[in-house]
């Protein structure tokens, strides 16, 4: 009985690991050239998909803020905002703008802004949606 073989190589990001006899993998490695370009096709179909989901994350305003209700106050004021948006909308908008809060933190952020007169926020049958204090729905 043969004793298993493996080989593994590395490439950037991607790793590569043959198994089998050692016939079947020295096989293997002579055919490595157009394995790797067969590989790196399926990475680049895999790299285009991520690509295509990343433009739908586009839809949503680019911010930069220090605080959440800071970061609220910029999302309401686009013209993305002028639209009144809902709770998760609204946390969506913020994680596309790598700024994560839990919904606890953000329903209390937009109540507090509702008591401050700088938005505004009424029940639909979606839930509960804001605006800006001055801007329509």
């Amino acid at each position: 009985m043969e004793m298993p073989f493996s080989f593994r190589v590395k490439m950037g990001q991607q790793e590569i690991e043959i198994s089998g006899t050692r016939e079947e993998v020295i096989k293997t490695i002579e055919e490595l050239p157009s394995l790797v370009a067969s590989i790196s096709k399926a990475f680049e179909s895999t790299k285009n998909v991520r690509t295509a989901s990343k433009s739908v994350t586009s839809t949503y305003p680019s911010i930069s803020s220090s605080s959440c209700s800071e970061a609220v106050l910029q999302l309401l004021g686009t013209d993305w905002g002028k639209q009144s948006r809902t709770l998760t909308e609204l946390g969506e908008a913020l994680k596309a703008n790598a700024l994560h809060y839990p919904s606890t933190t953000l329903s209390g952020v937009l109540a507090w802004l509702v008591r401050k007169n700088k938005i505004k926020r009424w029940k639909t049958d979606k839930g509960y949606v804001y605006v800006l204090a001055g801007g329509k729905a």
